[in-house]
C-alpha cells in the first residue's frame, strides 16, 4: 500500500475511534468546552513531541518551518479550520437535528474535493470522482435516519459553512506539507484549543473534574492531534482530494467502535461497509503516468534519496529520511505518481 494512503486511512480511524469515545464526555462537559479540551489535548501534546524530538540525539535534524507565503496559508488555515469552523458547527448542532448534522458533514468531503479540483487544479480522473462519489454515498448512508426532518434551515446553514470552512482548511494546509507536520498539527491545536475555551468561558461555562480534563485531553491528542499529522502526511503524498477522501471513511470506524460499546448492526453499516470499501478500491487501484516536467525548486522537507532527491550532500553523511533545505534542478520523465508536494502540475 502508498505510504500517502496507509497515513490517510490510519489519521480516519484515529478521528473516527475518538467520536464515539469524545461522545461519552459530552454528558458532563458542554460541546464547546469539549471541542477546546480535545484541541488543547491534541496542542499541548503534540508540541510537547516536537521539544522531545529536538532534545533526543536520535533526531539532529532540523524542524522543517513554513516559509514565504506558506505562513499566510497556514495562518488561513488555522483561521478557517481551528475558529470560524468549529464555531460554525457549535452554532449549527445547536439549531439542527442530529441526523441532518450528521448528513451535512459528509460535505466537507465534497467541498475539498471540488475546491482541489477546480480551484488549485489538482488532477482528477472518472474513477477518482467515482470513489469520491462512493465514499461520500456510504457516510450518508451511516448518518441517514429515515423519518426525521432533514430542510435546509439556519442551523443547517452554520453547518454548511463549517463544512466550507474545513474544506478551505484541508486545502489550504496541502500548500504547507512539505513543513514538519507535527509543528503545522500542533500550532492548529493550541490556537483551535485557546479559541473554543475562550468562547465557552464567556458563555458562562467552567473546566470539568481533572479526571474529565486528562481524559478529554488524551483523546484530543491522538484523534485529534497524531490523526491531524498523519492527514498532513497523507496531503504531502497524495494531494487535498484523495486524502480528504480517505478521511471521510473515519464515521465508518466510529461506527464500529460505537457497535463494539454496544450498538446494535443496522442496514446502514452494511450499506456503509460496500460503499466505502468500494470507493476506497476505486482509489488505491488508481494508476495515474505520463509524461511530465518537474521545474526548478527549492524547499525543504523529510525525506530520502529516491528518484526526485537526487542530491550531493555537504559535510558528514546524514541518516535517512533527514531534513533540509534543497533544490530540485528542471527534470523530465514519466512515471505513476499522485498529485504530492513534487507533482502539482497542470494537465
Amino acid at each position: 500500500m502508498h505510504k500517502g494512503i496507509a497515513y490517510g486511512v490510519a489519521s480516519a480511524m484515529l478521528f473516527g475511534i475518538s467520536t464515539p469515545i469524545a461522545k461519552i464526555l459530552v454528558g458532563s462537559v458542554s460541546p464547546v468546552m469539549l471541542a477546546g479540551l480535545l484541541y488543547t489535548g491534541s496542542g499541548l501534546g503534540l508540541l510537547v513531541l516536537l521539544v522531545w524530538r529536538r532534545l533526543s540525539p536520535k533526531h539532529p535534524a532540523p524542524v522543517s518551518t513554513p516559509r514565504g507565503k506558506e505562513w499566510v496559508w497556514l495562518a488561513g488555515a488555522i483561521l478557517l479550520g481551528g475558529v470560524l469552523g468549529p464555531v460554525a458547527l457549535m452554532y449549527g448542532l445547536t439549531l439542527t437535528a442530529a441526523s441532518t448534522a450528521s448528513l451535512l458533514l459528509n460535505l466537507e468531503a465534497v467541498f475539498t474535493a471540488l475546491i482541489a479540483w477546480f480551484v488549485f487544479r489538482e488532477n482528477f480522473d472518472r474513477r477518482i470522482a467515482l470513489g469520491m462519489l462512493a465514499i461520500v454515498a456510504g457516510g450518508v448512508a451511516l448518518a441517514w435516519s429515515p423519518g426525521e426532518a432533514t430542510s435546509v434551515s439556519r442551523g443547517a446553514a452554520f453547518i454548511i459553512a463549517a463544512c466550507a470552512c474545513w474544506a478551505l482548511d484541508n486545502n489550504l494546509t496541502r500548500k504547507t506539507s512539505t513543513s514538519d507536520a507535527v509543528l503545522i498539527a500542533g500550532l492548529k491545536g493550541i490556537v483551535a484549543g485557546a479559541a473554543n475555551l475562550t468562547l465557552a468561558l464567556l458563555l458562562g461555562q467552567h473546566l470539568p473534574a481533572i479526571d474529565t480534563l486528562i481524559a478529554a485531553g488524551g483523546v484530543g491528542f491522538l484523534g485529534y492531534g497524531v490523526s491531524l499529522v498523519l492527514f498532513v502526511l497523507a496531503l504531502r503524498h497524495l494531494g487535498s482530494a484523495r486524502a480528504g477522501a480517505y478521511f471521510a471513511v473515519a464515521p465508518f470506524f466510529g461506527t464500529v467502535v460505537a457497535l463494539l460499546l454496544g450498538d446494535a448492526l443496522t442496514w446502514q453499516l452494511i450499506v456503509a461497509a460496500v460503499l466505502m470499501v468500494s470507493g476506497v478500491w476505486l482509489h488505491i487501484t488508481e494508476r495515474h503516468a505520463h509524461e511530465h516536467v518537474h521545474e526548478y525548486l527549492e524547499h525543504s522537507h523529510a525525506h530520502v534519496h529516491d528518484e526526485h532527491h537526487q542530491h550531493p550532500h555537504d559535510g558528514s553523511y546524514a541518516p535517512e529520511p533527514h531534513t533540509h533545505l534543497h533544490v530540485h534542478e528542471p527534470l523530465v520523465h514519466s512515471h505513476p505518481h499522485y498529485p504530492d508536494v513534487h507533482h502539482r502540475h497542470p494537465h
